[in-house]
């Protein structure tokens, strides 16, 4: 078992930035595939963004390609989304998730290849 909790969301103004963090405890971090997913009212879970388990590739939804960085510290268990130029349309709960490695961004896209979830943290930006 792997728990994983978010924390960092709050209310922002639009072109600001929030920095999410999950921290993860149980089964070893370092095995797993980290993904940042969303979910705004009456629309479904997305993708965010994804980092594998070394941390040498990541992959991001278009439309926050420049804009959101994610990275993790293996050694303290941790993974990040530092978000920059935030946008009225980012407004959701976001989530981070464990997946077991494996091949591609299409892979780490898919909600359905993630084992663990967090509860979740609430972004608001205001314009």
């Amino acid at each position: 078992q792997v728990q994983l909790v978010e924390s960092g969301g709050g209310l922002v103004q639009a072109g600001g930035s929030l920095r999410l963090s999950c921290t993860a405890s149980g089964r070893a971090f370092s095995r797993y595939g980290m993904g940042w997913f969303r979910q705004a009212p009456g629309k479904e879970r997305e993708f965010v963004a994804a980092v594998t388990l070394n941390g040498f590739s990541t992959y991001y939804k278009d439309s926050v390609k420049g804009r959101f960085t994610i990275s993790r510290d293996n050694a303290k268990n941790t993974v990040y989304l530092q978000m920059n130029s935030l946008k009225p349309e980012d407004t959701a709960v976001y989530y981070c998730a464990a997946a077991d490695p494996g091949m591609g961004g299409s892979y780490y896209q898919k909600t359905q290849n993630y084992d663990y979830w967090g509860q979740g943290t609430q972004v608001t930006v205001s314009s």
